[in-house]
């Protein structure tokens, strides 16, 4: 009798062990991807591909200004403090996403994760001391910071929220 009590036990913990398992694949593959929010809740839903962002970026002159809400990966961030981040546009560019007042930073890690953020598109005019700037944040070497010699425009972005994928 206790033969059978220890057989039943064993089975019933063993496809218990086997439905739990099963369970957290099909959560794994079919669920939406989780994000950690930052900034301002924002969802997912409706965000542009950063290829299709490009074009618009080519619509705005300096001033201009665009509401949206992309995705991209993210090919630099500051070192400092996690107080911007660059994302890929496509091949051959880039935008310089800053965040709204200050207000939130992002981790110093995220470099090649991807990202959605919300806020507005524009065009900047980076000095050649904002550029310095960067690039010294970026923790690029001394002999490239000193070969910024000129203002340059740039692809800029002033988040509100952002979600990092997991």
């Amino acid at each position: 009798m206790r033969f059978i009590i220890v057989t039943f036990i064993s089975l019933l913990m063993s496809l218990s062990c086997k439905n739990e398992a099963e369970k957290q694949m099909d959560e794994d593959h079919g669920a939406a991807p989780k994000y950690v929010s930052f900034g301002k809740k924002i969802t997912a839903d409706d965000a542009e591909w950063a290829k299709s962002m490009l074009s618009y970026y080519h619509t705005l002159k300096v001033g201009d200004t665009m509401t949206s809400k992309f995705k991209a990966t993210v090919s630099d961030v500051c070192q400092v403090k996690g107080c911007w981040m660059k994302l890929t546009l496509d091949d051959k560019s880039e935008v310089m996403v800053r965040f709204k007042d200050y207000g939130f930073f992002v981790p110093k890690t995220i470099k090649n994760k991807e990202v959605i953020v919300s806020g507005l598109a524009y065009i900047d005019e980076l000095t050649v001391e904002d550029q310095r700037h960067y690039a010294e944040d970026a923790g690029q070497p001394s002999d490239e910071i000193s070969r910024i010699t000129e203002p340059k425009h740039i692809f800029a972005f002033e988040a509100d929220g952002v979600l990092l994928k997991h």
